[in-house]
């Protein structure tokens, strides 16, 4: 049976060119942070929440636009349970009550249309629990990056440890740095794809990672960086079948998902195409930088006992 001929490519010539790149897009992110910050959604800031019924199909682009020229800007309009029902998610308007934003709204609805809408609900959501949402949400992030430092530091040496922690910080700083410089909303789904990204993240982290261990103890000569463009190499087939199929179904979502997806599939396909760079470029490059050797992976004798062979 013929071998499968596995590519040569020598990622890690590249270390530092990749390196200045990542710098440079990372403080671009965090100066954007810092500079106008995030374009919060009405998760985070508050509003107002309208359910109306049509007697017909409701066309959302029609909704969208008969609001706009109503006075209502920036509003998230989804279509509810049946195609007849919509959604509405309106951002703060100055000291309006619910009762007279409702009426508002529909007759911004119902302008030049004989269609007439049915208003279901109005639901206010606070300045304060918008608050709440921001907070914990800042929370889980930290979170999940401590129970990652954790995870991997009992599972590696320490130098893998902080590359794939490195990594991680690396892919959610620009995913969220993309949405402040380009001023996208960021609400709930956009930070459930942030953390979304952070798992995809390590899990590829991880599997390249298991294999240069595993090849720093089996492969007998050859320089860390060979060994490691050598264990990238064999697993290359995996991440372009993983990362590739994760892509279709999230590029997929983003042009046929509608509005509401919009913000949920860019922060994925971001996270897929950063996610893999950073396995290779940051994660991998970061314990090279920081002197890992072949004597930090040997097996100790309590490895060879515990696995039965000498």
């Amino acid at each position: 049976m013929r071998a499968i001929k596995l590519p040569q490519f020598n990622f890690l010539s590249q270390r530092r060119k990749a390196m200045v790149f990542s710098s440079v897009l990372m403080a671009t992110c965090l100066l954007s942070l810092a500079i106008q910050g995030l374009n919060l959604g009405l998760d985070f800031t508050g509003g107002t929440i309208v359910e109306v019924s049509y007697k017909e199909t409701a066309d959302l682009a029609k909704v969208r636009r008969a609001l706009a020229n109503g006075g209502f800007e920036n509003v998230m309009a989804q279509q509810f349970g049946t195609p007849r029902d919509v959604l509405l998610r309106i951002p703060p308007v100055g000291e309006v009550n619910d009762a007279e934003l409702s009426q508002r709204v529909l007759k911004a609805l119902n302008a030049g249309t004989t269609d007439q809408v049915e208003l279901r609900r109005v639901e206010f959501v606070g300045p304060q629990v918008g608050k709440e949402l921001a907070d914990q949400s800042g929370l889980s992030v930290l979170f999940s990056l401590i129970g990652i430092l954790i995870y991997v530091a009992l599972r590696f040496e320490w130098r893998f440890s902080v590359g794939a922690v490195i990594a991680t910080i690396h892919d959610a700083i620009i995913v969220v740095g993309t949405f402040s410089l380009f001023r996208i909303d960021f609400d709930l789904t956009v930070l459930a794809a942030v953390l979304t990204v952070i798992g995809y993240s390590l899990n590829d982290t991880v599997v390249v990672f298991d294999r240069i261990r595993e090849n720093f103890r089996k492969v007998r000569k050859g320089t860390v960086v060979e060994i490691m463009d050598q264990s990238v190499n064999e697993t290359m087939s995996r991440t372009i079948i993983t990362a590739g199929t994760v892509f279709i179904v999230v590029v997929t979502l983003y042009f046929f998902g509608g509005p509401t997806l919009h913000g949920f599939s860019l922060a994925l396909i971001i996270g897929v195409l950063f996610g893999t760079y950073s396995t290779i470029y940051v994660a991998s490059a970061s314990v090279v930088a920081l002197g890992v050797s072949r004597a930090d992976l040997l097996r100790t004798p309590k490895e060879v006992e515990a696995d039965g062979r000498p």
